[in-house]
Protein backbone atom coordinates (compact mmCIF):
# COMPACT_ATOMS: atom_id res chain seq x y z
CA UNK A 1 0.00 0.00 0.00
CA UNK A 2 2.86 2.24 1.30
CA UNK A 3 4.55 1.83 -2.50
CA UNK A 4 1.17 2.59 -4.30
CA UNK A 5 1.10 6.05 -2.52
CA UNK A 6 4.64 7.07 -3.34
CA UNK A 7 3.85 6.18 -6.94
CA UNK A 8 1.20 8.33 -7.08
CA UNK A 9 2.84 10.91 -5.46
CA UNK A 10 5.56 11.16 -7.75
CA UNK A 11 3.04 10.37 -11.12
CA UNK A 12 1.59 13.46 -9.81
CA UNK A 13 4.94 15.76 -9.34
CA UNK A 14 6.32 13.98 -12.20
CA UNK A 15 4.77 12.51 -14.72
CA UNK A 16 4.20 14.85 -17.21
CA UNK A 17 8.06 14.27 -17.49
CA UNK A 18 7.79 10.81 -18.41
CA UNK A 19 7.23 9.20 -21.90
CA UNK A 20 3.32 9.47 -22.78
CA UNK A 21 3.41 5.58 -23.37
CA UNK A 22 5.11 5.15 -19.19
CA UNK A 23 3.06 7.97 -18.11
CA UNK A 24 -0.01 5.75 -19.24
CA UNK A 25 0.85 2.64 -18.52
CA UNK A 26 1.69 3.75 -14.86
CA UNK A 27 -1.11 5.73 -14.53
CA UNK A 28 -3.31 2.77 -15.57
CA UNK A 29 -1.41 0.28 -13.27
CA UNK A 30 -1.32 2.48 -9.70
CA UNK A 31 -4.17 5.29 -10.54
CA UNK A 32 -6.98 3.12 -12.16
CA UNK A 33 -5.85 -0.39 -10.41
CA UNK A 34 -5.47 -2.16 -13.99
CA UNK A 35 -3.47 -5.38 -13.84
CA UNK A 36 -0.40 -6.17 -16.09
CA UNK A 37 -2.76 -8.34 -18.10
CA UNK A 38 -5.66 -5.52 -18.65
CA UNK A 39 -3.35 -2.85 -19.70
CA UNK A 40 -1.61 -4.70 -21.90
CA UNK A 41 -4.62 -5.74 -23.79
CA UNK A 42 -6.02 -2.11 -23.29
CA UNK A 43 -3.11 -0.66 -25.19
CA UNK A 44 -2.38 -3.69 -27.53
CA UNK A 45 1.53 -4.55 -26.36
CA UNK A 46 2.41 -7.83 -24.47
CA UNK A 47 2.86 -8.35 -20.53
CA UNK A 48 6.27 -8.11 -20.93
CA UNK A 49 6.45 -4.62 -22.90
CA UNK A 50 3.91 -3.59 -19.74
CA UNK A 51 6.47 -4.88 -17.11
CA UNK A 52 9.44 -3.10 -18.61
CA UNK A 53 7.45 0.39 -19.55
CA UNK A 54 6.76 0.02 -15.04
CA UNK A 55 10.11 -0.68 -14.54
CA UNK A 56 11.42 2.19 -16.52
CA UNK A 57 8.71 4.23 -15.67
CA UNK A 58 9.30 3.90 -11.54
CA UNK A 59 12.94 4.11 -11.80
CA UNK A 60 12.45 7.70 -13.84
CA UNK A 61 10.27 8.49 -11.21
CA UNK A 62 12.71 7.80 -8.48
CA UNK A 63 15.41 9.33 -10.12
CA UNK A 64 13.87 12.88 -10.45
CA UNK A 65 12.65 12.56 -7.26
CA UNK A 66 16.37 12.16 -5.63
CA UNK A 67 17.44 14.73 -8.48
CA UNK A 68 14.62 17.53 -7.14
CA UNK A 69 12.95 16.03 -4.07
CA UNK A 70 9.64 17.82 -4.64
CA UNK A 71 7.19 14.84 -2.95
CA UNK A 72 9.60 15.26 0.45
CA UNK A 73 9.51 19.05 0.25
CA UNK A 74 5.60 18.70 -0.11
CA UNK A 75 5.35 16.58 2.44
CA UNK A 76 8.03 18.32 5.16
CA UNK A 77 5.69 22.01 4.21
CA UNK A 78 2.68 19.80 5.13
CA UNK A 79 3.72 18.29 8.20
CA UNK A 80 4.09 21.85 9.41
CA UNK A 81 1.13 23.35 8.48
CA UNK A 82 -0.40 20.37 10.42
CA UNK A 83 1.65 21.35 13.42
CA UNK A 84 0.87 24.79 13.41
CA UNK A 85 -2.76 23.82 12.38
CA UNK A 86 -2.76 21.84 16.27
CA UNK A 87 -0.94 24.27 18.39
CA UNK A 88 -3.85 27.07 16.89
CA UNK A 89 -5.88 25.10 17.47
CA UNK A 90 -4.64 23.97 21.34
CA UNK A 91 -4.93 28.00 22.16
CA UNK A 92 -7.34 29.06 24.76
CA UNK A 93 -9.98 30.70 22.92
CA UNK A 94 -11.95 31.57 25.97
CA UNK A 95 -9.19 33.37 27.27
CA UNK A 96 -9.54 35.51 23.90
CA UNK A 97 -11.40 38.89 23.43
CA UNK A 98 -14.25 38.60 21.04
CA UNK A 99 -12.08 39.94 18.21
CA UNK A 100 -9.25 37.66 18.81
CA UNK A 101 -11.13 34.83 18.94
CA UNK A 102 -12.09 35.86 15.56
CA UNK A 103 -9.16 35.91 14.02
CA UNK A 104 -8.05 32.66 15.30
CA UNK A 105 -11.18 31.06 14.22
CA UNK A 106 -10.71 32.83 10.70
CA UNK A 107 -6.29 31.54 10.84
CA UNK A 108 -7.71 28.31 11.65
CA UNK A 109 -10.22 27.93 8.42
CA UNK A 110 -7.83 29.50 6.21
CA UNK A 111 -5.05 27.25 7.45
CA UNK A 112 -7.17 24.34 6.83
CA UNK A 113 -8.39 25.24 3.42
CA UNK A 114 -4.64 25.97 2.42
CA UNK A 115 -4.00 22.48 3.36
CA UNK A 116 -7.02 20.80 1.78
CA UNK A 117 -5.40 22.42 -1.75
Amino acid sequence: MEELFKISMLLDFYGQMLTKRQYEILDLHYNNDYSLGEIAQELDISRQGVHDNIKRGKTALYDMESKLGLVAKFSMQKEKASKILKLLSAIDAAALSGQDRQRLSDAILLIRSIMED
